[in-house]
């Protein structure tokens, strides 16, 4: 119980952290959210600013909007007056957590079989393709593969739509520019990790039992070579959110990512925040889910999560 706590302190000093470290990067930006190329009459700009609480010292607005998000409340939207923020989140989060989840899903299902069959064939001329093709998934960007998609399926095939929201069609192109480069990677890593098992000790004496291939691969060799894979769901959570930003802006999806960049855009302080508290909360609860599912399949590590 008490490490649980000790957990639990850590992930909310990690997320005030965060947010607080956000507030301050974001105020000491150039520019503000009401500025614009025609100046608004002194007295309207001041109404503004003391609607928003813009005109209070630096550290009253910080407490003043540490006070609000420990009652829920995320404040009102600068860029969109007739929304909270809150509301922006409850539109946008399932948004992102559809396509990041599909994403991730197809990255798994894909990838960890891609870099077990690799493994159980490595050093031959399929295994050498699939490292080169995994090569160059890992090393184009995001913002390439995400407009490539867009010109092959849809401007060339017109097989899918190149952008917007509502339909089934929608989700396949932006998860799979999400996907491919999380995909390499866990392919990759499932292989490294898949050859790593099959010289282990333990191995080679079923195999000396005389154990087929298939029952060493799936009762003894599968589990150890899935506990980096697992491990690495953490850092690919984070690569996912952070590419999200620029798939979402790519094919005009609602999600977090496109209000976080119009946001900090338009120095919508409020939006920002929110975003930014929210996928922080959302990380460190999968951290924390990743170390739960390592101590269950790993036993060396329950002392160290429990």
């Amino acid at each position: 119980m008490r490490r649980f706590l000790a957990r639990l302190g850590e992930a909310l000093l990690t997320v005030w952290l965060l947010a607080s470290l956000c507030f301050v990067l974001l105020r000491a930006a150039p520019g503000g959210p009401f500025d614009t190329e025609k100046s608004a009459p002194p007295e309207v700009q001041a109404a503004l600013e003391a609607k928003y609480r813009l005109d209070r010292a630096l550290p009253a607005q910080y407490a003043a909007w540490l006070g609000d998000v420990a009652r829920g409340d995320l404040g009102p939207s600068f860029q969109y007056p007739d929304y909270t923020v809150n509301q922006l989140v409850a539109q946008a989060l399932p948004v992102s957590l559809l396509n990041g989840g599909l994403a991730l899903l197809l990255a798994l299902l894909v990838g960890v079989p891609l870099g077990i069959w690799s493994a159980m064939r490595a050093g031959s001329w399929l295994d050498r393709l699939f490292m080169l093709f995994a090569g160059l998934g890992l090393a184009v960007p995001k913002f390439v593969v995400a407009p490539l998609l867009v010109l092959l399926f849809a401007v060339t095939l017109h097989w899918l739509p190149a952008g917007g929201w509502g339909e089934w069609t929608n989700v396949v192109l932006p998860a799979i520019a999400l996907a491919l480069p999380n995909l390499a990677y866990c392919a990759r890593l499932a292989r490294a990790s898949m050859l790593d098992v099959r010289h282990a000790e333990y191995l080679a004496a079923a195999r000396a039992r005389g154990l087929s291939e298939t029952r060493l691969l799936f009762a003894h060799a599968l589990k150890p070579a899935l506990l980096p894979v697992v491990a690495w769901l953490s850092p690919a959570l984070i690569n996912i959110v952070t590419g999200s930003a620029v798939v979402e802006q790519v094919f005009g999806i609602p999600g977090m990512g496109r209000y976080f960049v119009q946001g900090a855009l338009n120095r919508d302080y409020t939006l920002v925040l929110g975003v930014v508290l929210v996928v922080g909360v959302l990380i460190v609860a999968i951290n924390a889910i990743v170390d739960l599912m390592r101590a269950q399949m790993d036993p060396r590590l329950r002392d160290s999560v429990a």
